[in-house]
């Protein structure tokens, strides 16, 4: 196990996410344990770990989801607890699964998502069919949503998580069910945001993409920050690739032999029901 604190290069920068000795308990189970991070505008965090590491409810905390934790959160300079709302108004959060509301069309649905952020109907057409034209689903604006695939469905999701122009991002495994055109779309739209100043704060089990596209790569396991980084200081010199590091980090034994006796016992059913 091991910690790279990176340096901050803004350094007369304000954090604009400010997380001080963050808990969370259900019942005796930590699934965050005293986690404390300092993140700067305009940066894209990759925020990784295994499957229950705290990943999830970390989002959900800092989107004002989850109100029950311990520890302080600062967002953009004001406290979460004392100004949920002002908080939620100004950031995006794309979640995993789509939960749409399938009876409605896309255009109804966004009219809806805009609303609710106080957007002009003007606004909300113009944002909502020229973001739907680039995901390709312009000419689906007025469809309803209960024929939608999966990933027709996670385009008007991002495209909903982003429309009232947010400037903190949360996204909690965005590319779920997309095509590899609408993969590259993404992470050429989380640059652009960048580039406008916005900060990402990224979930993913897709080492390859954080890798990519993360100025700054978070570890968490079993609830706590094992490794903070840069990409280049998380290698520390070494070839690894993300998915090494993570692997090695994380893992509790072999991957190469656990996946060997899975075939192993694979094969070993087969025997057993042709006897």
């Amino acid at each position: 196990m091991f910690y790279t604190k990176r340096l901050l290069t803004f350094k007369h920068m304000n954090p604009i996410i400010s997380i001080k000795g963050l808990s969370k308990h259900y019942g005796e189970k930590t699934v965050l344990n005293n986690i404390s991070i300092d993140i700067n505008p305009g940066q894209i965090i990759g925020y990784i770990g295994p499957n229950g590491a705290g990943k999830s409810t970390t989002v959900k905390i800092l989107t004002g989801i989850i109100q029950d934790y311990e520890g302080t959160v600062t967002v953009m300079g004001k406290n979460l607890r004392e100004n949920i709302m002002e908080v939620k108004g100004k950031v995006g959060y794309i979640p995993e699964l789509a939960e749409l509301y399938d009876l409605l069309t896309p255009r109804e649905y966004l009219s809806f998502i805009g609303k609710l952020h106080h957007l002009s109907d003007d606004v909300i057409e113009a944002r909502a069919s020229k973001m739907l034209d680039s995901f390709g689903l312009l000419a689906n604006i007025d469809q309803r949503m209960d024929s939608f695939s999966k990933g027709m469905r996670q385009k008007v999701l991002i495209t909903s998580g982003l429309l009232h122009n947010p400037t903190i991002v949360f996204m909690d495994e965005p590319l779920s069910g997309l095509d590899a055109n609408a993969v590259i779309l993404v992470k050429e739209l989380l640059q652009a945001l960048k580039q406008e100043g916005k900060t990402i704060f990224y979930c993913s089990h897709m080492m390859d993409v954080v890798e990519k596209v993360s100025d700054r790569i978070i570890l968490i396991n079993n609830g706590a920050i094992i490794a903070d980084g840069t990409i280049t200081e998380l290698k520390e010199g070494s070839a690894d690739t993300l998915e090494q590091i993570f692997s090695r980090l994380t893992s509790s034994g072999n991957q190469v032999q656990r996946a060997d006796d899975l075939a192993a016992a694979m094969n070993s059913s087969d025997t057993i029901t042709q006897n």
